[in-house]
């Protein structure tokens, strides 16, 4: 039988990448979108016309929000009522289940999909016409999925349906909501994109003091991508005895002893809790 998919912020940034990926699927899409920019969106971009909350709750199987983290929360509490036990409510993110903010109705399937994003090492990122920086469009990337609760059965149905909506996938990995909140906020906001922006502004430090700006992204980009490619094993290779001692050296200086503390459970729920 063919799932019947009721798909909640259609029309925004995540949503309409979602709808394009479910067009000419098994599923059967309605799709909802307060706002009128978005609603126009969708029809001038894919050709779709979105349906009213309670036409597109009548009958469903599975329930995606495609919403911001801080509005997940009063949206799956507004509709909750409205959904016969069974249905699967799927978010993008495990931010709002992580803090608890879905309705207690343990008669509901929380499932939780979240995408990886090409990796850096990806040619098709970097596809002349097709540049896909984000995924889901041409590059293939991988995609982390947990079942909130739910039968265990209930996980191949919200696995499939991840999978199409962040194709083309490379890998599909299978963990838990806390794991996933470790993934991120923890590692990739708090420290990757953290570390990121530290090294944007040390490249602004060194062209602020006489280094051309161009020379030094292409100084520093460029490093990124062989230091990347030794330091995670994409490539056989190892650094020279003085890029060694410069990490032994550099690393006191910027990173404080006790860094990991970034991971414990109270603060990715702190953490969380500003996000949501």
């Amino acid at each position: 039988m063919t799932s019947k998919i009721a798909l909640f912020g259609a029309g925004g940034k995540m949503g309409v990448r979602l709808s394009k990926n479910l067009q000419g699927s098994a599923y059967q899409v309605r799709h909802v979108e307060p706002g009128e920019v978005g609603r126009r969106r969708l029809q001038d971009e894919l050709g779709i016309t979105c349906v009213p909350v309670a036409a597109a709750l009548d009958g469903v199987d599975v329930v995606i929000l495609a919403v911001p983290d801080t509005l997940i929360g009063k949206l799956a509490a507004e509709i909750a009522p409205q959904l016969p036990a069974g249905t699967m409510v799927i978010t993008l993110d495990a931010a709002a289940p992580f803090a608890g903010h879905l309705p207690q109705r343990p008669d509901l399937v929380y499932f939780v999909a979240h995408p990886c994003h090409p990796t850096i090492f990806s040619p098709e990122v970097h596809t002349p016409g097709a540049t896909d920086y984000f995924g889901g469009a041409t590059a293939p990337q991988s995609i982390v999925s947990a079942l909130m609760q739910g039968p265990d059965e209930a996980f191949a149905l919200g696995e499939a349906i991840a999978k199409t909506i962040y194709q083309p996938v490379l890998r599909s990995y299978r963990v838990t909501v806390e794991q996933m909140a470790l993934l991120e906020p923890g590692l990739s906001e708090t420290v990757c994109a953290t570390l990121l922006d530290v090294m944007r502004e040390a490249m602004d430090e060194v062209v602020a003091r006489g280094v051309p700006a161009d020379c030094a992204r292409d100084f520093l980009l460029g490093h990124m991508t062989i230091l990347a490619a030794v330091i995670f094993k994409q490539i056989p290779g190892q650094f020279s005895d003085a890029c060694n001692k410069a990490i032994v050296n550099g690393k006191p200086r910027l990173m404080r002893d006790d860094w990991k503390q970034v991971f414990q459970r109270d603060e990715i729920a702190e953490s969380i809790r500003r996000i949501t």
